[in-house]
């Protein structure tokens, strides 16, 4: 039970309520996942929760369960889950790196134009493969300093930072070593290897990256959405250089931060991106703050492009990334990884509720009740930034794609009037309007 209060309707969890909702649909789910998830489901009005070994029409779970349904159980055309089979390829550190760098080569030769290359993401290397390539730019680029990364964790565990070569050359001895004590069917894990953004933009004298969210509905045509809200995680600690041991001030991971002697939980350690682009166009002006953002949007666009041919697409899928992005002290935006299961958990009652509130427009865009046309813009606090090629502004003609930045349908740290746009989606609807029916659709129409 979350400790933080909810709004909106009641849930649909009693089934005995179910003769409250005749002649409306019903769906039925499935979700593995406690927290703010389930509160988001339970207030969703005619969405009703099932046990594991009882029809579903929607699922919400962790990747594990996923892998285990999709080979093993057949999935009738109208489910949706929150996976695409191999969600991995953009969201593990090392194949991420490996697509962008695929997708750079591809659009240098396709284009022959520097605008055109993916120049967004740091200098990186996967270990122990790629090691040799590694030491090369190492050494080309002496007393810089080098962040190491888990290919495959979160929340800031197992990362260390390093300047030396004999760093790396303990840590693959410890790797070794740990791999041969566990046995010959031990995998050796995979790191990779990333020039550090020595210079981040500061604010108050602290670090802090952005947490934003990426919504793909198909990847084959690559459909894609941006939300309007998100936030800045900031450090507790003033940023320096001197110690790179310390990670209460490099890793602005909320998990690690939580932890450190000087934290308030009252206070948290978070801006709205509201606040923060508030606060950066009173600092470098509107101009300045508006390519800083398409800048942003065209990280989103290519990062997802590396990947389209990728993802095995499946239209009973979709995927919710959380996308985090550093900013350095030119503002220029660096992109730090993609997360496929970006963290619910809120540190507050605001954060709480942008969560909710985002997590419930997904479900919107996600349209298990088929309330939408499938030619929306714009769904709650959605906007359509990708449709098979860029989404432009009404008031924008065309852009050539390939420009360094796009002035595409996005409004990231915008007002989000979702309530608003929601009841201007209902109003132009047909009332009582059900879903059409294929044969294979299982989804409940309770009738008086």
């Amino acid at each position: 039970m979350s400790k933080y209060k909810t709004s909106g309707v009641k849930g649909p969890g009693d089934n005995g309520k179910s003769e409250e909702r005749k002649g409306q649909i019903v769906v039925r789910y499935r979700c593995n996942q406690p927290g703010t998830i389930q509160d988001v489901l339970r207030q969703r009005q005619n969405w009703v929760e099932v046990n594991d070994d009882e029809q579903w029409d929607f699922s919400w779970s962790d990747v594990a369960w996923l892998r285990e349904i999709f080979d093993q159980v057949y999935l009738q055309e109208h489910v949706r889950m929150n996976h695409f089979r191999n969600y991995y390829e953009l969201t593990r550190k090392n194949l991420m790196v490996k697509n962008l760098k695929h997708h750079q080569k591809n659009l240098k030769r396709d284009a022959g134009r520097t605008e055109m290359m993916c120049d967004f993401f740091p200098p990186t290397f996967s270990l122990p493969s790629e090691y040799h390539l590694f030491v090369e730019e190492f050494n080309r680029n002496s007393g810089s300093t080098w962040i190491m990364k888990p290919a495959a964790r979160s929340q800031g565990k197992g990362i260390f930072l390093f300047r030396k070569l004999k760093d790396v050359m303990d840590w693959k001895k410890d790797s070794s070593r740990h791999s041969e004590e566990q046995g010959e069917e031990a995998q050796v894990e995979n790191y990779v290897a990333q020039r550090y953004i020595a210079k981040p933009y500061l604010i108050n004298g602290r670090k802090f990256d952005l947490r934003v969210y990426v919504l793909v509905t198909s990847y084959d045509p690559l459909k894609a959405w941006l939300y309007r809200d998100g936030f800045a995680r900031f450090s507790c600690t003033r940023f320096s250089l001197s110690s790179i041991d310390d990670m209460y001030v490099h890793l602005t991971n909320v998990s690690v931060q939580k932890t450190a002697p000087d934290y308030d939980p009252k206070k948290g350690c978070k801006w709205s991106i509201q606040q923060l682009r508030r606060y950066l166009t009173a600092k470098h002006g509107k101009a300045t703050v508006e390519t800083l953002f398409q800048k942003m949007d065209t990280i989103f666009i290519h990062s997802l492009l590396s990947v389209r041919k990728v993802i095995i697409n499946d239209k009973r899928c979709f995927e919710l990334y959380g996308y985090d992005i550093l900013l350095d002290h030119n503002l220029k935006p660096w992109l730090i990884e993609v997360n496929a299961s970006p963290s619910h958990s809120p540190s507050s009652q605001e954060d709480y509720e942008m969560k909710c509130n985002m997590l419930d427009d997904t479900l919107n865009v996600v349209d298990m009740e088929g309330r939408l046309t499938g030619k929306e813009k714009r769904v709650g606090g959605y906007d359509l930034m990708w449709d098979d090629g860029p989404v432009f502004q009404e008031d924008v003609g065309p852009q050539t794609f390939g420009s360094s930045c796009l002035n595409t349908n996005t409004n990231l740290g915008c007002i989000n009037d979702r309530e608003k746009q929601l009841r201007q989606i209902m109003n132009k609807m047909c009332p009582h309007q059900p879903k059409k029916k294929t044969q294979d659709t299982k989804l409940f129409i309770l009738r008086g």
